[in-house]
């Protein structure tokens, strides 16, 4: 009788669980930034593409605050089953992680886990439309003729813009001043006004003004960013090994089940491939760029290591 009881409950178990199998209710995809932006309309747009592709509603919130942190902690904690993932960037998967002196709710290193690549974000050098600069080598030679008065912006301290900033001196030896703004816009401003020499940023924040003459592209980051200009050299053919770029993707909880993990590699593979997915990723500034979860999760202890090098030599810490 004992045994027959045991086996009922082993059934009732097995049963239960079948029936939580992912996905049996809607999913959230949380985003730690305001709406609006590339990455907001990235998220939105895989969203809607995959719904169908899991047969249930995947529903965007955005949970500002903290570069992201607040997003990064509310997934980390929530039951690692697939229902709740992450809207992941490399900011707060990859630099937030490596800044000494951070405190953080949750180690994403840690407590959470790449799901899939959706696309990157390239990058470029822009100066104003009536900067001397024609290319590297003129700012190079200029911060050498002029050490420590040539400026660069970025959107804060630790962006990914101004460790653009540190590469490019740590690579070619010269002394150069950051300004850290409250975002990229205000940054832009002040390139264009020629208050501020220049900036490496995203290419989805400044593709139109580019193209409209409001501000003048000199040098791209990497190679995918000759997509978009494939006139324009990259920064590296002047200053060899520089390269900088981010990204968007999806994270979850660390300790999902394998099969979760599929369903959503599956499902972005999928969106990645659909032309309205690639126009719209495009119309913004972003690649497509598809890369499954041991991909994604081997790029982001890359990025890490990078990333952990520049920072310790600038003497870079948390604001």
């Amino acid at each position: 009788m004992r045994a027959l009881l045991g086996l009922a409950a082993a059934l009732l178990l097995a049963t239960g669980a079948a029936r939580a199998e992912f996905p049996d209710r809607p999913v959230r995809m949380l985003y730690g930034f305001a709406p609006g932006g590339s990455g907001d309309i990235a998220a939105r747009l895989l969203a809607d593409t995959v719904s169908p592709l899991l047969g249930q509603p995947v529903l965007v919130e955005n949970r500002t605050g903290a570069n992201g942190m607040v997003a990064a902690e509310a997934a980390a904690s929530s039951p690692p089953d697939g229902h709740t993932v992450l809207f992941c960037t490399t900011g707060n998967m990859t630099i937030i992680t490596e800044l000494p002196d951070t405190r953080l709710p949750v180690n994403p290193a840690k407590d959470l886990t790449g799901l899939a690549m959706l696309a990157r974000t390239t990058f470029g050098l822009v100066v104003a439309p009536d900067s001397p600069w024609q290319g590297i080598n003129d700012i190079v030679a200029e911060a050498r003729r002029r050490p420590g008065q040539i400026s660069y912006a970025s959107p804060g301290v630790g962006s990914v813009q101004h460790l653009a900033g540190e590469l490019l001196k740590q690579k070619t030896g010269t002394d150069m001043i950051h300004v850290p703004y409250r975002g990229s816009q205000p940054a832009l401003l002040d390139i264009v006004s020629g208050r501020i020499g220049f900036t490496i940023t995203n290419l989805g924040d400044t593709i139109g003004q580019i193209r409209k003459g409001g501000l003048r592209l000199i040098g791209l980051g990497d190679p995918l960013a000759q997509t978009f200009f494939p006139e324009t050299p990259l920064i590296a053919r002047d200053v060899p090994g520089f390269e900088t770029y981010a990204w968007f993707g999806l994270c979850g909880p660390r300790n999902m089940p394998e099969a979760a993990i599929g369903l959503w590699e599956g499902a972005v593979r999928r969106a990645v491939a659909e032309p309205r997915v690639r126009d719209r990723l495009m119309e913004n500034g972003l690649v497509p760029a598809f890369e499954g979860s041991a991909a994604l999760n081997r790029l982001m202890e890359q990025n890490r290591a990078t990333f952990r090098a520049v920072i310790r030599a600038a003497n870079i810490r948390a604001q």
